[in-house]
Formats: C-alpha cells, structure tokens, sequence
C-alpha cells in the first residue's frame, strides 16, 4: 500500500477507533500511545482501559467546571498538581487544544508564575493532595478539582494515639482494628480537607468520580470560589482534631486557622 493510501486509510479508520474506544470526537490517538495509555497497534489493556476512564471522567468534571467561571482575559490558567506521569495534563492539554483552541498554540505545558484559576489533582497520593490545596489557596484559585488518594498520614496518626484515645472515649472503637483504622483515617482526611475549603471560602461538593468496578480511590471533591469563609467549618475542623488527638496537624496541614 503506497504512503498516501496507508493516510486515508488512517483518516478513515480513527473515527471507528474513538468510538470502540470510548475516546471524545478529536481525542489524540497518538498522545495515547505518547502516555502507553494505548499500545502502538491502539489497543488497551484493563489497567490502562480504567486509568482512560478515571481521566476522561475527571475531565469531564473539569470541563464543567470551566463553563461555570466566567472568562478571563488572556484565558484561564490550569495548574495539574502532583502530575506524576502527567497522564491527565497532557490530556487537559489536548482538550483545549481541540475543543476551545483549535489550531492555535497554547503555550508551555509547565510553569504557574502568578495565578492558577482553576487547580486539580488526579490521585496525588497522600499529602500530595494537601500539597495541591495549599497551592490553589497561594494561588487564589476560583476552582479546585480533586481526587486523592491513599489518605495514610492521618490513620498513621490514629494508630500511634490507638491505646490512649481508646482509654479516654468509646469513639475510638471505630478504628480499633487495623482495616478500621486505614479506613477511618481516609473518611477523616477527606473531611476534614473540606472543611478547610469551606473554612477559606470555597462552596464544597463529594461526589464520585467513576463507578468502583474502575477504582476504590473513587471520591472526587469540588471547591467552588465563593469568598464566603464559613466560621463554624473552622470550629468544627478544630473539634474533631481535638476529639480524634489530631491537634498536630493544625499547624502543618491548615495553616490558615491558627491564630
């Protein structure tokens, strides 16, 4: 087949390919297989057929998001925070490339010198997802998109004070046992993450990012600038880390309620 018949046959054959694989209209084929989300012969294999679903959905969720802030001149900044292998960056990328820009170069991939209007990370594991708060809260952000992962700092924490807080309150049955304790300390976490939204100004909504046949790391939390900071979130933050022994983490992860 001559170079230009092995083209067209491409052209033809891509749209079939989005659809068998669930792609949106325009979704580059070859940044998949840039990221090994697709192998060179455009196949997937289960691990990365559920990485492309967690990334389309989040996308989606960002996408509205988008729609909801009203425009800013020079465009809006996106800041993918804890990128890892920066599958949902280049993602993000190719999305505004296509959809809002098409034709135009967009810029450097890299680099929030000033402002970030709209924040996200895709599993940062751990603190990583303090680390992207903390950044958005620098940055101003008018959005903050998140899906964290391995919340393990705060059960750490819950195991070392286990003996003591069982001693002093019957609450502390709930994470007596160590699966208890994982889980326990991942619910806290992400609670208490939203209060601190709430506490700084933000409107804060839990939902879930895909169905868990695709991922137990599954919560996705959306903060929405408001410039209404809730003082009863940063008392109610304040109680349960007194009530869970957790008042350490007052200076180091909410650093904006000290007084």
């Amino acid at each position: 087949m001559t170079s230009s018949r092995k083209t067209k046959a491409a052209l033809q054959a891509a749209p079939d390919l989005h659809a068998q694989l669930g792609l949106r209209p325009g979704q580059s084929i070859e940044l998949l297989k840039e990221l090994h989300i697709l192998t060179r012969d455009g196949r997937l294999n289960q691990d990365s057929r559920r990485k492309l679903k967690q990334v389309n959905h989040l996308l989606q969720f960002i996408e509205k998001v988008r729609q909801e802030l009203p425009p800013r001149e020079g465009g809006l900044l996106l800041a993918d925070h804890g990128a890892g292998k920066s599958y949902l960056g280049f993602m993000l990328y190719d999305l505004w490339r296509t959809r809002h820009e098409p034709g135009r170069e967009l810029g450097h991939l890299y680099g929030i010198e000033t402002r970030a209007d709209v924040v996200t990370a895709l599993h940062a594991c751990d603190t990583a997802t303090d680390d992207a708060i903390a950044f958005a809260l620098r940055k101003q952000a008018r959005a903050i998109v998140l899906a964290p992962c391995c919340q393990a700092e705060v059960a750490a924490r819950l195991r070392m004070n286990k003996a003591l807080q069982l001693a002093r309150t019957p609450l502390a049955e709930l994470w007596r046992h160590p699966l208890h304790t994982r889980e326990m300390g991942s619910q806290l976490t992400n609670v208490l993450r939203c209060l601190y939204l709430e506490s700084q100004g933000y409107a804060v909504t839990v939902t879930e990012l895909v169905g868990w046949e695709h991922s137990m790391k599954n919560e996705l939390i959306i903060a929405m600038w408001t410039g209404h900071k809730k003082r009863s979130a940063a008392e109610r933050l304040q109680a349960l880390l007194a009530q869970f022994g957790l008042e350490a983490l007052l200076a180091e992860r909410f650093p904006a309620l000290r007084v």
